[in-house]
């Protein structure tokens, strides 16, 4: 194809497809890779250099996985064209490896944390006129409320997962990459806030009479709330993908997923309402089903849009050293933030 017919399909494409395939930097698959490997070779190093019981093997599954779906994504970009699928299969495949390798990260971690600010967290609730324990003691007379919070807090997972197929699927290549990138610079940043002020919730501070906790019945309660703080303590103890347990407090990263979640389906019609409804639900049930201080998901809010933000910059910044017109949808074209 001469360049003069190759201008021309480039136009048709931009102007007559309602999702085109927006072409990505070539060099932003291999950054998702990079980062996902730098954290694993920190976990590595950090393993050797540390009395840490790893299981080495559960991770080295996962690794192969992602691994897999990784050489998918090559292929189906570099061999057998087909940008969508590609996409899909190098962002699940960051997830997985990423959130792997983060989970170990975040329990090492533990032994060099800062002092706990729990206290001045629940200080601060109160302060802004939130009372943890009286709530919890309201929502005890609500099974069905509790229960209906209980389901939107678990589907949060299940939901990150939707959306990467889902904007693979339609096209929208460039928001994919961004929100993948978006769920772990959240991580990050929430993972240098909490290493210098570690937090578990409020849970951690409040304790239940055993009757009421039956009640409330939540996932994360006091007994949940000791366990940590003797790993603050004590250290991590196994490090396994069947014994990862929630350990930042503050800032909520579940409301932060949430927060992003709502933000990269918001021009996806069909999903924008029920997006948003589910998440608002997730943000009221994490200081209930999560356990946090109010505080913690107010810290979201800043953590979701520097998140967004620093997505956003890096991916157009690439695309602007490689010289690559990104090619997006119009809706896309208006919505994305200056390089």
């Amino acid at each position: 194809m001469r360049p003069g017919e190759a201008s021309g399909m480039r136009d048709v494409l931009h102007s007559s497809r309602p999702s085109p395939d927006p072409a990505v930097p070539g060099n932003f698959p291999l950054l998702l890779i990079f980062l996902a490997a730098a954290i694993g070779l920190i976990d590595c190093f950090w393993a050797v250099k540390a009395p840490f019981a790893v299981d080495a093997r559960a991770y080295a599954m996962l690794a192969a996985i992602t691994g897999l779906l990784w050489a998918g994504g090559y292929f189906y970009g570099a061999w057998r064209p087909a940008p969508r699928i590609s996409a899909m299969l190098f962002g699940t495949g960051f997830l997985v490896g990423f959130t792997a390798g983060a989970s170990v990260l975040n329990a090492m971690l533990l032994t060099v944390a800062g002092p706990r600010i729990d206290a001045m967290l629940a200080r601060t609730d109160v302060a802004l006129g939130f009372d943890w324990p009286a709530m919890m003691r309201a929502m005890a007379d609500h099974p069905g409320l509790l229960k209906l919070l209980y389901l939107a807090y678990g589907i949060l997972l299940p939901e990150i997962a939707l959306a990467v197929v889902v904007l693979g699927l339609l096209g929208r290549i460039v928001s994919l990459y961004r929100f993948v990138l978006a769920v772990a610079i959240g991580a990050l940043i929430c993972f240098f806030v909490w290493t210098l002020f570690p937090s578990f919730g409020a849970m951690s501070i409040y304790h239940f009479d055993p009757t009421l906790a039956a009640r409330l019945g939540v996932p994360v309660d006091g007994a949940y709330g000791d366990a940590l703080i003797q790993m603050l303590r004590d250290g991590p103890g196994r490090i396994a993908p069947d014994n990862v347990k929630g350990l930042i407090g503050f800032p909520s990263y579940h409301a932060v997923l949430a927060l992003l979640l709502i933000w990269h389906l918001r021009h996806v019609r069909g999903l924008r309402w029920p997006v948003l409804a589910v998440n608002a639900l997730v943000i009221f049930a994490t200081p209930i089903e999560g356990g946090h201080h109010w505080v913690d998901v107010f810290a979201a809010v800043p953590i979701a849009a520097l998140s967004v933000l620093l997505a956003g910059r890096i991916f157009h910044g690439i695309a602007q050293r490689e010289g690559s017109g990104v090619l997006v949808s119009p809706r896309e074209k208006r919505t994305a933030p200056a390089a």
